[in-house]
């Protein structure tokens, strides 16, 4: 009996000191979420080696169809839309859903557009050098066994 209180005890001791802290955490960063309300454009898209690397961003098409690409961005329900219009590629349009968290990550899941709650894939971003009219966001990815930032230049439309 005494194995039995001291192994529950033991269980609850270490899943209350289990980190609540996750890209996906349910805490928001509303202040952030507000600033970046409204049409957006991707005017840059650079990382190392984009001269002789290709990349793929967020599992739709290459990284340079995204220069041009136009966001909106709703904070008071956490939705969206992108569009890739670059004249050299395959025109897209598809509803998002996003967040910042906490800890000041873009969290972004693209659903799918028959079924709105279908989620296709998601990604956390880090959010940086946030002005009333530019900010980026940055993607780790994995060149060759090394770390690449990408970094998406946005500037706001109206």
């Amino acid at each position: 009996m005494k194995k039995i209180i001291l192994s529950s005890l033991l269980c609850l001791l270490i899943l209350s000191c289990k980190s609540s802290s996750s890209a996906t955490s349910t805490k928001l960063d509303n202040k952030t979420e507000a600033a970046l309300k409204g049409n957006w454009k991707i005017s840059a898209v650079t990382y190392p080696g984009s001269d002789v690397i290709k990349v793929t961003s967020f599992d739709l098409a290459d990284s340079k169809c995204f220069i041009g690409s136009t966001w909106k961005f709703v904070s008071n329900n956490n939705k969206g839309q992108l569009t890739l219009n670059n004249a050299s590629c395959t025109a897209y349009t598809t509803p998002i859903t996003w967040f910042i968290n906490k800890e000041g990550q873009f969290v972004m899941k693209i659903l799918d557009e028959a079924k709105s709650k279908t989620v296709k894939s998601g990604y956390v971003l880090n959010i940086a050098n946030l002005k009333e009219s530019t900010f980026q966001l940055t993607e780790k990815i994995n060149v060759a066994g090394k770390t690449v930032d990408v970094v998406y230049q946005f500037e706001k439309l109206n």
